[in-house]
Formats: C-alpha cells, sequence, structure tokens
C-alpha cells in the first residue's frame, strides 16, 4: 500500500495559517501597512478577525514575511496573471492582386489588408504576372505602390518590394 498524505491546504508553493510554524514573523496587513514583527499566534489571530488567511510571502527573509490577505483572490489573480502572457500569435495573411486589377477591387483588399493588420497580423503583397503582362512590370509596380500607400498609416515595409519570378513580393508589418 502506498503512503497518503494529508491534504494540504493552499497551493503548495505559499505556506498559509497553520502552516506557518516559524515565529516570529514579519506581518503586513491586509490594506498594505507593516505591522511589524510579531508572533505567529498573534498574527493568526489579527487574520481570523478579519476573516482572511495569513499567508507566508517572503519565507527566505529573517524573519519570513507574511501578508494577511484572501487567499482565494490571491490565487485568482495569480492564475488571471499568468493566462495574461498568451497575448496573440502573429500570423501571416496574403493579399494578391494583378497589374491590371480595377481600382475597385484594389480598395477592397487594402481593406481587407488593413483588417489583418488591425489583428497584429504580418501582410504579404504579392502582384502576380500572367502570360505577356510580363512585360509590364511597370505596371504591376504602380499596384503595388498604390497598396503601400494606402496602407502606410497601419503598417511598416518589412521586406521592400521584391520580383521573384513571376511575382512581386512585398511583407507588411503591423505598427
Amino acid at each position: 500500500m502506498g503512503k497518503w498524505k494529508l491534504p494540504t491546504v493552499g497551493d503548495g508553493k505559499h505556506r498559509i495559517n497553520e502552516q506557518i510554524r516559524v515565529t516570529p514573523i514579519r506581518v503586513i496587513g491586509a490594506d498594505g501597512a507593516q505591522l511589524g514583527i510579531m508572533p505567529t499566534d498573534a498574527a493568526m489571530e489579527q487574520a481570523r478577525s478579519l476573516n482572511q488567511d495569513l499567508v507566508e510571502v517572503a519565507p527566505n527573509e529573517r524573519p519570513p514575511v507574511c501578508r494577511i490577505m484572501d487567499f482565494g483572490k490571491f490565487k485568482y489573480q495569480q492564475k488571471k496573471r499568468a493566462h495574461k502572457g498568451h497575448s496573440h500569435q502573429m500570423k501571416i495573411k496574403e493579399i494578391r492582386v494583378r497589374p491590371k486589377t480595377g481600382d475597385n477591387d484594389i480598395m477592397v483588399k487594402v481593406n481587407k489588408a488593413r483588417e489583418f493588420l488591425e489583428h497584429k497580423d504580418k501582410v504579404i503583397v504579392s502582384v502576380v504576372f500572367r502570360g505577356r503582362e510580363l512585360a509590364h512590370i511597370d505596371e504591376g509596380r504602380k499596384v503595388l505602390d498604390e497598396v503601400l500607400a494606402k496602407l502606410e498609416d497601419v503598417c511598416k515595409i518589412e521586406t521592400p518590394p521584391q520580383h521573384h519570378g513571376r511575382r512581386m513580393v512585398c511583407t507588411l508589418a503591423p505598427k
């Protein structure tokens, strides 16, 4: 048979209430005020009178520092703070246009790119050339410059326009 353990109160990292065996301790009140160094029993009585817990926050100090607080609320705030670090994962979105794309169609693409950038995603703007359009690279460059001009208030150019075979590509990052 395995050994059984006493159920622990707390989260395993902080000693609370009866788990604090060291005496004397430095006590911080519920409002953050220093209450001074006192015996553990007296601090425990003070915490109970306020319907709070006595939590050891700095066990390695001499004397250890304990705080009078609502331990459930403290654990909730710590958990909330830990999840706050998980921010938006940046994705790469692509907008494709052609040298002969009309002005209204370009505006639709620009608005979609603006939406992506405001959502903190990177955007790759690519102009795709087909067939004889390769003879008119300057037309594709004009379209790309127009898109960049309309998005300059919400983005910065990460990689300048480059020509790769049948495509002209530019990467934009949110400001």
